[in-house]
């Protein structure tokens, strides 16, 4: 996954109001369940069936580390969907969404003007608007390129322009070597 799309899902996932599966046993029960199946979940997670059965009966309880790995990460995408989903409906509509970041940031203005490209640490709260129009995208499977285009949108009309009553003639602003990226709601 991307670097933009995990900060999203990390960002949703602290609203979570009790912990996921721990033990492989349990995810595998969980996957079984939502899936409903034995077979589906094998499919999902590229092992056989049997295998899948064994985890769900704790006749196995240490998974290899790419196979926890996997395991992991497809009950943290299925966890409790509709708690994620008002928070992301509640920071769309809102909340809005804070974006801290230490990244290469420049930008292109006309002739005359500076337009200086340096590391810069902003932390930034974007208001509702930009917050659906990422998540949208997301939901949409955008690219982290494209979700990446969308923040450094949001953080021209934010930060540099402030809504508009500085550098109204700013074109575009470059969003370039991330060190750091964080969301939060």
């Amino acid at each position: 996954m991307s670097l933009f799309g995990e900060g999203l899902d990390t960002a949703v996932q602290k609203a979570f109001t009790r912990p996921a599966p721990k033990s492989a046993g349990a995810q595998m029960r969980y996957l079984v369940r939502q899936l409903k199946g034995t077979k589906a979940v094998a499919q999902l997670l590229r092992i056989s069936q049997r295998t899948v059965e064994r985890y769900v009966k704790d006749q196995i309880k240490k998974p290899r580390p790419d196979l926890a790995a996997r395991l992991e990460r497809e009950v943290t995408k299925r966890w409790q969907p509709r708690i994620r989903a008002r928070a992301r409906q509640q920071a769309a509509t809102t909340g809005g969404i804070v974006i801290d970041t230490r990244a290469r940031l420049g930008y292109t203005a006309p002739i005359g003007s500076t337009d200086q490209d340096r590391v810069r640490h902003l932390t930034v709260a974007l208001p509702p608007v930009h917050a659906a129009r990422l998540f949208d995208a997301q939901e949409a499977g955008a690219t982290d390129q494209q979700l990446q285009q969308i923040a450094a949108e949001a953080l021209k009309e934010v930060y540099f322009q402030d809504g508009g009553r500085r550098a109204g003639s700013l074109e575009e602003v470059r969003f370039t070597d991330i060190e750091h990226l964080e969301f939060e709601l």
